[in-house]
């Protein structure tokens, strides 16, 4: 025999294992989120805080250094920051990308 609160009763335990899926999909997704490289010619001052290996101060350095140059057309081109050797760049090329650089207006 075939009761209806049998099927009733499958039909929400269905319902909360597809709402329990759900949340636990999301949470991962929330707690595992896809990081994207920052790329050091438009990033700001939190943006490169936010990669590991970087600091307030090598943050400002980068800035510092794009600012006054017009930008980075490597990666490489962090060597000649303060604070920053060829052992720290290699450790933060997964991390960091570099854009192409506009030429900077002439005053």
């Amino acid at each position: 025999m075939d009761f209806p609160h049998q099927r009733n009763l499958f039909i929400k335990g269905e319902v909360m294992k597809n709402l329990i899926g759900s949340m636990l999909l999301l949470s991962a997704l929330v707690a595992f989120p896809a990081y994207a490289a920052v790329d050091i010619n438009t990033a700001t001052q939190s943006e490169l805080e936010a990669v590991k290996g970087l600091g307030p101060a090598k943050a400002k350095a980068i800035i510092m250094y794009r600012e006054s140059k017009g930008g980075f057309k490597t990666l490489d081109d962090l060597d000649n920051v303060k604070g920053f050797g060829k052992a720290s760049i290699d450790k933060l090329k997964a991390d960091l990308v570099v854009s192409s650089v506009k030429a900077k207006p002439k005053p």
